[in-house]
């Protein structure tokens, strides 16, 4: 990544400057079970085929998230499915981590910000996240991620928060600035793929997610640069790691590898 930052079209919300720790997470495939993008494209849109031959692409570099993940969404919406028919869809099929509503009521007791950034698409975040967790805490939860532009003739398609970057959303964006601060937090990432990349060094302590399917694109990539990480199946697994860290029980060093 180079050092100049990205043009973001989007906002972000102010930092959380006087936090001792953050965490901060992907959504598709990390807090859902299945990631909603791959779901909407597998079923409705090109095809699982097509889809995870993209995947395979952007983990060896021979294409971009920004491309890749456009492509994806494309191909739904040129199959004639309205922005309003992929909520419905994603609200009826798209299930929550099932440790995650305990991990987020134990930040959230301990006045720990949990954040989500995301590559997908903010409205579509919103409509599954209060449908899982109740309006109240979809309410306080931060996102971070691209956003939609619907068409007056029902076409749809993704806006990126980074147009000029190879991964449409730079998620190491979300995490630099608190590295910035005269007394940086300590910053927990959690993240299952390869729209996790981008963020993958830059945090303090990384999750990454296991999945049955085998598509574990994000532990792949970190054997591969060497990155430490944690290994986790779903968040009940994550939050003792995460409760020895914040009660000093543990170093980062001892916790990952």
């Amino acid at each position: 990544m180079s050092e100049q930052a990205p043009e973001s079209t989007l906002p972000y919300p102010p930092l959380h400057q006087d936090k001792k720790f953050i965490v901060l997470s992907d959504w598709d495939g990390t807090i859902t079970t299945h990631d909603s993008n791959d779901y909407m494209t597998d079923t409705i849109g090109f095809g699982k085929e097509k889809r995870r031959a993209g995947n395979l692409e952007i983990l060896a570099g021979t294409d971009n998230f920004r491309d890749g993940f456009r492509k994806m969404l494309a191909s739904v919406a040129a199959n004639g499915h309205t922005f309003e028919e992929c909520k419905e869809l994603l609200r009826k099929n798209i299930k929550l981590d099932p440790g995650f509503k305990e991990f987020y009521a134990w930040c959230k007791n301990n006045d720990i910000p949990v954040i989500i950034v995301s590559s997908g698409m903010a409205p579509l975040i919103r409509a599954v996240l209060s449908n899982l967790v109740g309006q109240e805490d979809a309410d306080e939860i931060e996102i971070i991620a691209n956003d939609v532009t619907v068409f007056p003739d029902g076409k749809w398609e993704i806006k990126y928060r980074h147009p000029s970057s190879g991964f449409g959303h730079d998620k190491s964006q979300a995490i630099l600035p608190y590295r910035k601060l005269p007394e940086p937090p300590t910053l927990f990432f959690f993240g299952d793929g390869v729209s996790d990349i981008s963020a993958a060094k830059y945090a303090d302590v990384l999750f990454v997610k296991t999945k049955l399917d085998g598509e574990n694109d994000l532990a792949a990539y970190c054997q591969r640069e060497g990155i430490k990480h944690v290994l986790f199946s779903d968040f009940s697994k994550a939050l003792p790691v995460v409760q020895s860290v914040v009660e000093g029980k543990k170093t980062i060093n001892e916790v990952v590898v």
